[in-house]
C-alpha cells in the first residue's frame, strides 16, 4: 500500500464537510491538521473526523513540514491568495471550484505552481463520473466521427442560495464569490465539455447574463444578491469546433435537456446518457450500462479506485498511482469562458481571448 497523504484543510466550511467525508472513506488519505476563523466550527469538524491539529491562522499551518498537500474549501475570491500561500510554503494544493474569481488570479495560481514544480488540481466532479469516462472513451475509439459542436447545460427552477433558502449570501455577493450561476454551477458543465474535446483553446465568445426572476425583499437586502441568475454564451475554438451555453439558477421552464456533443458520425448526450448513430438507413438511439462498464473497468482491468472521484484521483496521483488529470488548465479555459460570457455581456459584443486576459482584473481579498 503506497504511504498516507498528509493533508491540511484551509476552511471547515460547508463544502469542506463534503470534503472531509470524502476523505474519510480513503485509505491513502490523511487529514492531520485543519485552519478556520470559526472556532466553533473548527473545534466541531475536528472532533467529526479525527482531526489532530487546529489553528485559527492558517499561516501557522502551512509552516508544518508533515504536511504535504493543502486543500483550500473557502469562497472563490479567497482561492487564489490561499492557493498561492500554500503552493510557496511548498504544498501540492487541491482547490475548490471555480478556480478563482478572475481569470488573471487563475492565472497565476498555475504559473506558480508550474514555477515551484507543485501540483495543482482543482475540484471538477464531472470529470469523474461514468457518463463522462464512457463519452471520453467512444470520443477516443472515433465513434462520433469529427466533433464539430457542443452543447453545456445546467438546470435549476429555483435554486438561487439564500434568497431561494439554502445557504449562505456569500454566494451570491459579488465581492465574495465573483459570480453566479456560471461560477457556482457552470464551471462543472464548462469543464466537464471542456475536457471532453480535449480541452481546446477558445478564440472568441458572445454572451449575456441575467438577473430577471423576483426575490424576497428582505433576502435580497441582507444578501447584497448582485451576481447573475442565468448566464448564456458561444464560444468559438480553434479548426471551427464551437460550444453553446446556458446555465440556470432560477427560470421559469422546466428541465433543460442535459449537455451534448455532435459528431458527423455520431452524437452524445450526457444526461440523461444517450449514444446516436447510424448505420446505413438504420438510426440507432443507443442507452450504455454505466455501471456495468465502471465495474468492469474497476475489477476486470484493474483500474482500482483512481478516478472514483476527485479527491480519490488526487490521492492517487500524489501516490504516484496515475498520472494527474489536467483539471487546473481545464479549469483556466472554464474561467476565461466565462468571463468572456461577463464582459461580453457587459459590452454588448463578441469580445475576443485576447481581450478578456487583458482586461481582466483580480478580484482576489487580501489575506495580508
Amino acid at each position: 500500500m503506497a504511504d498516507k497523504i498528509r493533508i491540511g484543510m484551509i476552511g471547515v466550511g460547508q463544502i469542506a464537510q463534503a470534503h472531509l467525508k470524502t476523505y474519510s472513506k480513503i485509505e491513502g488519505a490523511d487529514v492531520v491538521a485543519a485552519a478556520d476563523i470559526n472556532t466553533e466550527r473548527l473545534e466541531n469538524s475536528a472532533e467529526e473526523y479525527g482531526i489532530p491539529h487546529t489553528y485559527t491562522d492558517f499561516r501557522e499551518m502551512l509552516k508544518r513540514d508533515d504536511i504535504q498537500a493543502v486543500d483550500v474549501c473557502l469562497h472563490n475570491n479567497f482561492h487564489m491568495p490561499m492557493t498561492v500561500a500554500a503552493l510557496e510554503a511548498g504544498k501540492d494544493v487541491y482547490c475548490e471550484k471555480p478556480m478563482a474569481g478572475a481569470y488573471t488570479d487563475a492565472e497565476h495560481m498555475l504559473e506558480v505552481a508550474r514555477n515551484l514544480g507543485r501540483k495543482l488540481a482543482i475540484q471538477l466532479g464531472t470529470l469523474f463520473g461514468p457518463a463522462t469516462r464512457v463519452a471520453k472513451t467512444l470520443i477516443g475509439e472515433n465513434q462520433l466521427g469529427k466533433v464539430y459542436h457542443a452543447r453545456s447545460t445546467g438546470y435549476r427552477r429555483l435554486g438561487r442560495p439564500y434568497v431561494d433558502g439554502y445557504g449562505a449570501q456569500a454566494f451570491v455577493s459579488r465581492e465574495i464569490a465573483a459570480g453566479g450561476a456560471l461560477y457556482d454551477m457552470g464551471v462543472y458543465h464548462i469543464a466537464q465539455i471542456l475536457y471532453l474535446l480535449d480541452n481546446p483553446t477558445p478564440k472568441r465568445i458572445s454572451g449575456k447574463i441575467y438577473q430577471e426572476t423576483p426575490i424576497d425583499p428582505k433576502r435580497k437586502a441582507d444578501s447584497g444578491y448582485d451576481v447573475e441568475e442565468l448566464g448564456m454564451g458561444f464560444v468559438r475554438f480553434d479548426d471551427g469546433l464551437s460550444m453553446d451555453i446556458i446555465e440556470s439558477w432560477a427560470v421559469h421552464m422546466d428541465a433543460f435537456e442535459g449537455s451534448s456533443i455532435f459528431g458527423s458520425e455520431g452524437g452524445i448526450r450526457l444526461d440523461p446518457f444517450g449514444y446516436f448513430h447510424r448505420v446505413g438507413d438504420m438510426v440507432i438511439d443507443s442507452k450504455i450500462d454505466l455501471a456495468g462498464v465502471s465495474n468492469r473497468w474497476q475489477s476486470v482491468h484493474g483500474i482500482g479506485d483512481v478516478y472514483d472521484s476527485p479527491q480519490n484521483h488526487w490521492i492517487a496521483a500524489l501516490q504516484g498511482r496515475v498520472e494527474l488529470l489536467p483539471t487546473a488548465e481545464i479549469a483556466l479555459n472554464t474561467m476565461l469562458i466565462s468571463e468572456g460570457i461577463y464582459l461580453s455581456s457587459r459590452l454588448g459584443r463578441e469580445v475576443t481571448a485576447d481581450e478578456i486576459r487583458e482586461k481582466s482584473e483580480s478580484t482576489a481579498v487580501s489575506i495580508d
